[in-house]
């Protein structure tokens, strides 16, 4: 029963500690004073049964959980402590200028750290924070539920492996039958430019289901613009589906070209839909390209990260795509093929890369 008292104030301390606020701030450092107490005690009643080091244990995983103020505070408390136990034990532990030199620079790379947070939240918060807002943007781009017959699947993987990328994917189904999808590169790559990407996100959620294709990539261009920022461009393709009857539409902004895959020919065809990037100019000019997928019929978007190389041009790119997915396609079908056409790209730390594929299956 204790065990479990004690597991649910962790729990409930966890909880509140993720709000931030600075009563949580106080209790948890409340729990790291007590444990530095139980130190300081252990290390007046068994002199030198307890390593001078354990007493800035508590500042490390302060400088994780606490503010800079309540974080100063703890190590204040730590430095007369571990000052305190060393006098009491009379000299007994011999700790020299080098050592006691290590202990402040430690201290003083704590504290500077956790002075120099932009945020204003300890790094732990930080971290959560932006796992929380990452988690939102996968689920945003997660396609609901489509009707019998359909699948679609996406892959996508952030330069050098991180977690953030410039590449993402928002999608909405309409009156049971009408998929929308807006697939968007932003310029640059990894968690430089994930805020960016977050905040491009929003703006597009709140548009698709809203606004025609033409006008929300008209909506989306004004939103960068006003950004003023040198590198605040996106490429972006936007694909409208009937799924009782297959036809679709697709509009494209400065992206490179969908690829349409005809059950009939067994080969991967270069879609014509063109446009301008978003971002660039005040009035983009878009040309949407339309038709209808039949049974086995499938389309691929993409990113160019998936077709880019630095010493061949991007026709070379989309030549080798069509080679490789139609491969995939051929062996396999369309099970798992965004994950196994990803896996085969090379350089795969160059460039945030995501594969996109709706396909229909044969009735």
């Amino acid at each position: 029963m204790q065990q479990s008292r004690l597991g649910r104030g962790a729990a409930d301390l966890a909880t509140r500690w993720r709000t931030g606020s600075a009563r949580s701030q106080r209790q948890v450092l409340g729990v790291l004073l007590l444990g530095l107490l139980l130190c300081f005690v252990v290390a007046l009643g068994c002199p030198g049964c307890l390593p001078t080091g354990a007493f800035f244990l508590g500042p490390l995983l302060g400088m994780t959980l606490l503010r800079f103020r309540p974080l100063a505070v703890l190590t204040g408390a730590t430095v007369v402590a571990a000052v305190v136990a060393y006098v009491h034990d009379g000299g007994g532990r011999r700790i020299g200028l080098d050592d006691a030199a290590v202990a402040t620079l430690a201290i003083a790379i704590v504290l500077w750290q956790s002075s120099h947070q932009r945020s204003g939240l300890p790094v732990g918060l930080s971290e959560a924070m932006l796992a929380e807002l990452r988690d939102r943007l996968q689920q945003q781009g997660r396609v609901p539920a489509l009707l019998e017959g359909w699948t679609s699947q996406s892959a996508m993987i952030a330069a050098a492996g991180t977690g953030y990328a410039g590449d993402f994917l928002v999608a909405d189904v309409r009156d049971g039958h009408v998929l929308e999808m807006v697939l968007v590169d932003v310029c640059g790559k990894g968690t430089a430019v994930g805020p960016q990407s977050l905040q491009f996100a929003g703006a597009i959620g709140g548009l698709i289901g809203a606004l025609p294709p033409e006008e929300l990539l008209r909506a989306a261009n004004a939103f960068l613009l006003r950004q003023r920022h040198d590198e605040a461009f996106s490429t972006a393709v936007h694909v409208l589906v009937d799924l009782d009857t297959g036809c679709y539409q697709v509009t494209s902004a400065g992206h490179p070209p969908a690829l349409r895959w005809s059950a009939d020919a067994g080969e991967w065809a270069v879609d014509n839909a063109r446009g301008m990037a978003l971002g660039v100019i005040d009035e983009p000019d878009f040309d949407a390209s339309t038709g209808v997928l039949a049974a086995g019929d499938a389309l691929m978007f993409y990113t160019d990260g998936v077709i880019e190389r630095r010493r061949s041009d991007i026709d070379a790119g989309i030549a080798w795509l069509r080679d490789v997915a139609g491969q995939e396609i051929r062996r396999r079908g369309f099970d798992g093929a965004a994950r196994r056409v990803l896996s085969r790209v090379p350089g795969v730390d160059e460039d945030d890369r995501a594969v996109l594929i709706l396909s229909r299956a044969v009735g």
